[in-house]
């Protein structure tokens, strides 16, 4: 595999993209190590995204995945705005998907840094709208 060159915008946007897949997988297999299992991966509407959508026993899990140098800049990555996207992007799941409005909902964080195991956070925001 070729490295992007990260003098050239697109090159870090690339490298950027791919270091987030690199960390969703990680997060995945790390939450379905604990019992959850993946309904959805990067779910995009309403002008935001979802990581993972995950399931385990009768509680849904909406999970932002967060990747940075250190543990502590990744959890300052999620402001009002994103939480703001998140819980429209979360909205517009539910409505494509009813059969699991009923089940507990829950807005979940993944941080990633450099040789760490993913931090894994439940109920790490509120859900706006719900």
């Amino acid at each position: 595999m070729t490295r992007p060159d990260l003098g050239d915008p697109q090159g870090r946007r690339r490298a950027t993209h791919e270091r987030g897949r690199s960390g969703e997988t990680l997060a995945l297999v790390a939450l379905m190590l604990k019992g959850y299992r993946p309904l959805s991966r990067r779910f995009s509407a309403a002008g935001g995204e979802i990581d993972l959508v995950l399931r385990r026993g009768d509680t849904i899990a909406f999970v932002e995945v967060k990747a940075r140098a250190r543990l502590d800049d990744a959890r300052e990555a999620i402001d009002a705005r994103k939480r703001a996207r998140f819980s429209r992007a979360v909205r517009a799941w539910l409505g494509r998907h009813p059969r699991y409005g009923g089940l507990t909902l829950r807005a979940d964080a993944v941080f990633l840094a450099p040789a760490t195991w993913p931090v894994h956070v439940p109920d790490a925001f509120t859900i706006e709208g719900l």
